[in-house]
């Protein structure tokens, strides 16, 4: 199972602006993705409500993954994801 650890670099962590950006960008994968912070339980990074709930703030480790998936599509996934989440969304701009 690819898995993808990534620290949340968002000011405000994954709530309002930059949790849509992020569900929104899982939405757009080929495969579907988990998050899940530590051991705790799998959230479905498609759903804005299953995200929000996790309540994940800047600097919180997360574990992205693919459940069973794997190849290269999975792994591009989790890579863009990643990247996603290593930025601070709240800091970039509204079209950006």
């Amino acid at each position: 199972m690819p898995e993808r650890t990534v620290t949340v670099a968002s000011a405000s962590g994954l709530h309002a602006r930059p949790a849509a950006l992020f569900v929104k960008a899982a939405a757009a994968q080929p495969v579907p993705v988990k998050l899940r912070i530590g051991d705790g339980p799998l959230a479905d990074a498609r759903s804005i409500l299953a995200v929000l709930a996790l309540r994940v703030e800047h600097g919180t480790t997360v574990t992205l993954s693919t459940g069973a998936e794997d190849g290269p599509a999975a792994h591009e996934a989790l890579a863009a994801l990643a990247d996603l989440l290593s930025r601070d969304l709240d800091a970039e701009p509204a079209n950006g």
